[in-house]
């Protein structure tokens, strides 16, 4: 997120902004297309830089295993495996953070929420669609 926020910044925004000024330069506003797309731009773009900043200082980077290592908190790899023997890895992440891997999971999804403070050897089903599975936790780290 700070990179993104760097290069919208540094980067992406002052070339719009160049783009827009030199569109504007060409004379009539009101049917330049480049201009009004370049303006459409900013104000994307300036949303994205105030939704950025204000999430940024509202995060809390969690760097240390939980207390009880033993049982799944946030930050946890989770193993599991279902009924049928099909074994999963998952990583509870955040959620602004769980598009970056296919193995992350929001801590805000119905699995994490399943997994949360479950420990060892733990059963548990989740309904996922119309279907009910069981599983059991296989393993727990915190890398």
């Amino acid at each position: 997120m700070q990179s993104e926020l760097k290069t919208l910044w540094k980067v992406t925004r002052p070339e719009v902004t160049r783009k827009v000024a030199e569109a504007a330069a060409q004379g009539d506003r009101s049917e330049n297309a480049e201009y009004i797309y370049g303006k459409k731009q900013l104000r994307e773009i300036d949303s994205r830089l105030r939704f950025l900043s204000k999430r940024l200082d509202e995060l809390i980077v969690v760097d240390k295993s939980p207390r009880e290592a033993d049982r799944i908190f946030f930050g946890a790899w989770v193993e599991l495996t279902d009924d049928k023997g099909t074994c999963y890895r998952y990583r509870l992440v955040g959620p602004d953070e769980f598009d970056q891997a296919p193995e992350y999971i929001s801590i805000d999804s119905p699995m994490a929420r399943a997994l949360l403070k479950k420990s060892l050897e733990h059963e548990f089903s989740l309904q996922q669609g119309e279907e009910e599975n069981l599983y059991r936790v296989t393993g727990i780290s915190y890398e």
